[in-house]
């Protein structure tokens, strides 16, 4: 949702993360807890959940492995061989001629398109937005052992997309035009 070089959170993770709120006091009294895990700093994942005005848990996993150790973290080594995210291994990404470009410069050499938008939406180029993918993993506490019971990744998160699930249900559905989605406080007040 917000890697370390990120300037905002994820538009597409962020608009997950409203719906947190509702679920999480019920989860908790349902011996449940819910929780985000990011690469960014503390002081980072502070101030955008202020602005965002959430209340639940979020750590930071920065300098540790925990990303990494889930599957949804990635080097920029690691880019350059090929990843392995969500049960398939994805070939090496054209990094270099992208590592260090603004996004402007990516389009001017025909890099457009949904992932481009999202990675300037969080003030980083492809290959940096590209090293952090969704994830949601659940782990249980027993005997003092701590478990991992499950994972998802990517598609598999759109049950936890609030917004889609009633836009499923609407006359005309997701409707979609590319990234249409904000964060909840950059939409128009109209």
């Amino acid at each position: 949702m917000f890697g370390p070089d990120y300037t905002a959170g994820c538009p597409s993770c962020s608009s997950i993360a409203d719906g947190f709120e509702g679920s999480a006091i019920h989860l908790a009294n349902h011996d449940v807890t819910l929780a985000a895990v990011s690469r960014a700093p503390i002081a980072k994942l502070s101030a955008f959940k202020r602005r965002m005005g959430w209340s639940f848990p979020w750590a930071s996993s920065f300098g540790g492995d925990f990303n990494f150790d889930f599957a949804v973290g990635f080097t920029e080594q690691q880019q350059r061989e090929g990843i392995e995210y969500n049960y398939r291994r994805e070939p090496p990404a054209a990094t270099e001629p992208l590592a260090g470009k603004t996004v402007q410069e990516w389009k001017l050499r025909g890099g457009e398109g949904p992932v481009a938008q999202i990675a300037a939406m969080t003030g980083t180029d492809v290959a940096t937005y590209t090293r952090e993918r969704p994830g949601l993993s659940a782990f249980v506490l027993q005997d003092g052992v701590v478990y991992h019971t499950y994972s998802t990744f990517a598609r598999g998160l759109d049950g936890m997309w609030g917004m889609y699930q009633w836009l499923d249900r609407a006359p005309k559905g997701r409707n979609e035009d590319g990234v249409w989605w904000r964060r909840h406080d950059e939409y128009d007040k109209r």
